[in-house]
């Protein structure tokens, strides 16, 4: 009789293990069903209804661009929509500043190219491709765009991590630095003239007075007009890292949200890249 209990009783016991294992199994479907229907083409037409950061996955090498994105691009760049979904209690530092930007011209040049996809060496090595791939040259297109919203004399430099396309400073004047790391990344391809990309990285601006620390989205879909002529739009979030005292309340929600509408025109050559280009005013 006791081993007839005995026996009932791991019975009972290997049935709710059995549950466990099959409820956290649906638990899971039910989740990456969630992830896979969230696609960057969805994400961009929910905006500026985010409420929580995207599902991607961990940046390895560098964002593989289309072929027709290829060469050195005028761009400009006007902000569209400026919001602060959590205003009044959480408004991050420069957001009314940046309202002088609404629907202005700002002018820069970005470039693409097999020609900027270094060797990846360390941890991620094993990851790259042995082809040539389309990239962005990061620290033309970032010290081109740092100069073009803070002034010439204001940006000395963006250096690249050369084992790590991910990382990068931003040095300014004034012993400041802006560092930055992707960490996380998705793109898509719905159409042979379109591409989506979507990027997160923890960004740490570092001065004499002041260190703060957050988390930026950059989604963006690109399409391709004709050989010469692309249209984009971009969408940027701003999240609060776990070092604010407000992260707690904010969560996993945005504090920030900028929509900005780019126009690219190609260049046959840097030196008269930005001659027929508007200039910001």
């Amino acid at each position: 009789m006791r081993d007839k209990i005995t026996s009932n009783h791991q019975l009972s016991i290997i049935k709710q293990y059995l549950f466990s294992i099959i409820l956290s199994c649906l638990i899971l479907l039910s989740f990456t069903s969630t992830a896979v229907a969230a696609s960057i083409q969805e994400r961009i037409e929910q905006f500026p209804q985010w409420t929580n950061k995207p599902t991607i996955k961990l940046a390895k090498g560098d964002l593989e661009y289309p072929e027709w994105m290829a060469g050195t691009w005028n761009v400009t760049s006007i902000l569209t929509e400026q919001i602060a979904p959590q205003a009044p209690d959480i408004v991050t530092p420069g957001f009314e500043d940046n309202q002088d930007y609404l629907d202005r011209a700002i002018a820069f040049q970005v470039r693409f190219g097999t020609e900027y996809d270094t060797p990846t060496r360390g941890l991620f090595s094993p990851f790259k491709s042995s082809q040539p791939v389309i990239v962005a040259d990061r620290a033309f297109n970032g010290k081109k765009i740092a100069e073009a919203y803070l002034g010439n004399d204001n940006v000395y430099q963006v250096k690249v991590d050369p084992d790590n396309p991910n990382q990068q400073i931003t040095f300014l004047k004034g012993d400041r630095k802006l560092i930055s790391r992707i960490t996380g990344r998705a793109r898509e391809i719905p159409g042979e003239n379109q591409f989506m990309a979507t990027e997160v990285t923890q960004q740490l601006f570092r001065s004499p007075e002041r260190l703060y620390l957050n988390e930026v989205e950059t989604t963006s879909s690109y399409q391709l007009l004709d050989s010469g002529n692309i249209s984009a739009e971009q969408m940027t979030a701003i999240y609060l890292s776990p070092q604010d005292p407000d992260y707690f309340t904010a969560g996993d929600r945005p504090v920030a949200l900028y929509r900005y509408h780019l126009d690219l025109n190609y260049s046959t050559s840097e030196e008269d890249a930005l001659k027929d280009t508007p200039l910001a005013r």
